[in-house]
């Protein structure tokens, strides 16, 4: 469990200060997020890897701080100089913020990141690697539920775990904000498992959401044919591949050029888009199914990007997607919510896999992990009588399928 250990200052500015005694070469910082250290060197390129600058000033006063850049090291939290600071000298440690800080001489100086912005709000969360600790703490030993495990198994467990909660019970959609290029694709997210949404965003920034389109598909391998439709191979034995021809048309097209879809086949403008020819547009006839003037998406595995049609191009879009919420490993954050549902699917994995247990206390534990989850979705569901009664105003709107 944690505490709050950071005082106002540390977690709104992200800064903690120190005074030199003349003797003293150490300074151990208390901030919630721990202290990312590379180089003390700027003109070294792992520099910039820091989540912090160190400052010192003679008074204190704005505008007289000057960024320490070498001298010093770091350990467990702890600043290390090599040479003990003046006598009533003024040490800054500064996370990295979005404004910089308060700190630096020169604009350059500042520290211009988001370390700081990234700790707002992080009391609702606990660490997995805190999980797995007290998980030890409170379940493995003498007279406890289990007598002894590896620390390795409850690891693969809680990873487990989390993989499975992030999927339909943490808040883990992540969001990404993307410019579409004249490729009219963009690469799928590093930590990407599935997409929940793609919208556009108009000049107001509205949402309009893009839907996926069946009008076309991306093929997985395109080989290059010879003249009598077999794929040709390369020194290695290898399908030699080629452009995908479905592609380049789909990126050319567009679908409301209407001397390019006439008549009464079903792949003409009527098909898609309804008659026009009573003045209704868009509307009268049309396949509902296609029922979009916001634009299609498509994913294509092949490339790893998502494609998007030619009248997207150019335009802001958010990707929200959903992450298995293991891409930071073991300082992946819980909501402390679940976390009693975290204890209990770890409890239940571990001695389900065992041999020789008794299966009453195998289906208790089935029982109680099932339990806690539905009580841990309940909670994450942040439903809010307001929000319902606001949308239950418009009770007497009759929805027709």
């Amino acid at each position: 469990m944690s505490l709050i250990k950071e005082n106002n200052r540390q977690y709104y500015e992200g800064a903690q200060s120190f005074r030199g005694d003349g003797s003293l070469t150490s300074f151990k910082t208390t901030f919630n997020t721990d202290i990312k250290w590379y180089s003390s060197d700027p003109n070294s390129a792992k520099y910039a890897n820091n989540n912090f600058k160190l400052y010192t000033s003679a008074t204190g006063l704005p505008g007289d701080w000057t960024e320490v850049v070498s001298g010093y090291s770091v350990s467990d939290n702890t600043i290390v100089f090599d040479i003990a600071p003046a006598l009533n000298s003024f040490i800054v440690v500064q996370l990295k913020t979005k404004n910089g800080g308060n700190y630096g001489s020169n604009f350059n100086d500042r520290a211009f990141g988001r370390a700081v912005e990234d700790n707002y709000g992080s009391y609702s969360f606990v660490k997995l690697n805190d999980i797995v600790n007290n998980f030890i703490v409170a379940y493995v030993g003498d007279g406890k539920l289990i007598t002894s495990v590896n620390r390795t198994d409850i690891v693969f467990h809680a990873k487990r775990a989390v993989q499975e909660f992030s999927y339909d019970t943490f808040n883990s959609v992540k969001s990404q904000e993307l410019t579409i290029p004249n490729s009219l694709s963009v690469v799928i997210p590093q930590d990407y498992v599935n997409y929940v949404n793609i919208y556009w965003i108009d000049n107001q920034g509205v949402k309009h959401i893009i839907m996926p389109t069946k009008l076309t598909s991306n093929p997985s391998e395109t080989p290059l044919q010879d003249g009598s439709g077999v794929p040709i191979q390369d020194q290695n034995g290898n399908n030699i591949e080629t452009k995908s021809i479905t592609e380049e048309r789909w990126k050319e097209n567009d679908l409301k050029d209407r001397k390019d879809y006439i008549g009464n086949s079903e792949f003409s403008w009527d098909y898609y888009y309804g008659d026009n020819s009573y003045g209704n547009g868009q509307v009268y006839g049309l396949d509902p199914q296609h029922a979009n003037i916001n634009g299609y998406f498509t994913i294509n595995h092949r490339d790893g990007v998502f494609s998007f049609s030619s009248d997207l191009v150019d335009k802001i879009i958010i990707l929200e997607y959903i992450s298995d919420g293991l891409s930071t490993d073991l300082n992946t954050v819980i909501p402390k919510m679940a976390e009693e549902a975290m204890y209990a699917y770890i409890s239940h994995a571990i001695i389900a896999s065992k041999i020789n247990q008794p299966e009453y206390i195998v289906n208790r534990l089935k029982k109680e992990k099932s339990a806690k989850l539905r009580n841990a979705k309940i909670r994450l569901s942040n439903l809010k009588l307001n929000e319902i009664v606001q949308v239950m105003r418009g009770k007497s709107k009759w929805i027709k399928h």
